[in-house]
């Protein structure tokens, strides 16, 4: 049995899916209809057997027999859903670090500049902050090997190694005639998907990037030191911008929802057959202590996201604020296929909001809709198309499915229409009916 880890995101070969087929009681031991769809499916194995060694024989060029079966897998789950993938051990690798957090590396946040790499900013307490890197530090040479021919993620691949190992970074510093060399010992370093602040004096304002394995612990620090900031008795409440979040773990997801609700129902996810279905509930304690809190969504918070922006509005417990989201609304489960072989993600289930909607292909409408003022160079690549517009997407309600929202959070805080309302109705300056949510309404089905 395959080991199976649950998350959410965004094949075995021909032989190791015969042998499932060959295996499985439900097909080897029933009636003759069965028996008749287990014959075809070998004959279309057959078929698939027939066409690559035709291909390997007769092509203009000799191909590559691992290529050729890596590209008949990527097209079979391609021919499923948008989600369904195949990733080979590097992807795999990748995938881990995102979803885990952290990596052997420097801790500098870089971009891609003039075919240079350059710094964006070194994170607190990590190596390059110790070793003086500094923002818009242009990164030349790694070790001796030019950077310029490389692509970002060739060059962050060079940067990030084993814990304790050494690597000499070449800069191009403004101010300094000659390039700068600095030699950093990489270490632990952790993906900050957290970040908080206190607005004014008496707002807590919390922003999730991602869903890893660090967030929740990172909420609960946030929630501390906005806490220690803000004595209880002034705090008015809390943002949780969730904004152009992609997702991450289902777990996750679930933790932080948990932070803000005492009890009830968070997410509950259905598989093909009935038994599959899991229900996720709400541990007693709220972080928060009941104070107020608003979500801000987009277009483009989806998955894990939306479980949180749907579990905290349908129990009433916080205002949604800003534009539908992206209506992502399957779990993929990572299914890893052996030592060098990668791994599957693959749609194993939807998952329901606590009243039992899907939002998939939909999205989650805000309780009070924000609308950005979007400069006009910009207004062409603000919206985002959202699941219903991803060819081969999975079908939500019949005749409910939308697509398309504003995606776009202006740069400077001062012009986010959307947090400075966030903000003053916690403050009491603004006023709407949607806040604060009223639990005595039903919940939305």
């Amino acid at each position: 049995m395959m080991r199976k880890t649950s998350l959410i995101l965004l094949g075995a070969a021909a032989g190791a899916a015969m042998t499932l087929l060959a295996v499985s009681p439900r097909v080897v031991f029933v009636g003759a209809n069965a028996q008749a769809a287990v014959a075809d499916t070998y004959r279309q194995l057959n078929l698939f057997g027939d066409v690559f060694e035709r291909v390997r024989a007769d092509y203009v060029e000799k191909p590559d027999d691992a290529k050729l079966v890596e590209s008949a897998i990527n097209g079979m789950l391609a021919g499923l859903d948008p989600h369904s993938s195949y990733m080979d051990a590097k992807s795999f690798r990748d995938m881990q670090v995102q979803t885990r957090g952290e990596f052997g590396g420097l801790g500098i946040e870089v971009t891609m500049e003039d075919g240079l790499i350059k710094v964006v900013a070194p994170i607190d307490d990590t190596p390059a902050a110790k070793a003086g890197v500094l923002a818009n530090d242009v990164i030349t040479k790694l070790d001796d090997d030019q950077v310029q021919g490389l692509t970002l993620n060739q060059a962050v691949e060079k940067m990030r190694g084993p814990v304790n190992t050494k690597i000499r970074l070449t800069i191009m510093r403004k101010g300094q005639d000659k390039p700068v060399e600095v030699s950093i010992t990489r270490d632990i370093i952790r993906v900050r998907s957290v970040r908080s602040n206190v607005e004014g004096d008496d707002v807590g304002y919390i922003r999730l990037t991602q869903f890893n394995e660090q967030t929740t612990d990172g909420l609960k620090k946030a929630i501390a030191d906005i806490s220690a900031k803000i004595s209880d008795d002034k705090l008015k409440g809390y943002v949780l911008d969730l904004r152009n979040n992609p997702g991450g773990l289902l777990d996750q997801a679930i933790s932080v929802s948990d932070a803000f609700l005492q009890k009830g129902e968070i997410v509950s996810t259905r598989g093909r057959n009935a038994e599959e279905t899991q229900r996720f509930n709400a541990r007693p304690g709220d972080l928060t202590k009941g104070k107020p809190v608003i979500v801000l969504v987009n277009g483009g918070s989806a998955s894990a996201s939306e479980i949180v922006a749907g579990a905290l509005q349908d129990h009433k417990r916080a205002t949604i604020l800003g534009t539908r989201s992206f209506g992502k609304g399957s779990v993929q489960t990572i299914i890893p296929l052996g030592s060098g072989n990668g791994a599957l993600r693959l749609t194993t289930a939807r998952y329901y909001t606590p009243s039992g909607r899907s939002i998939q292909a939909k999205g989650i409408t805000p309780d009070i809709e924000v609308q950005q003022d979007v400069p006009d160079d910009l207004k062409a690549k603000t919206d985002t198309k959202g699941e219903a517009s991803l060819r081969g997407h999975l079908k939500g309600d019949e005749g409910k499915e939308q697509t398309g929202s504003q995606s776009y959070v202006p740069p400077d805080p001062k012009n986010d229409k959307a947090l400075t309302m966030a903000v003053d109705l916690l403050r009491g300056v603004q006023v709407n009916s949607a806040f604060p949510p009223n639990a005595k309404t039903p919940i939305p089905n």
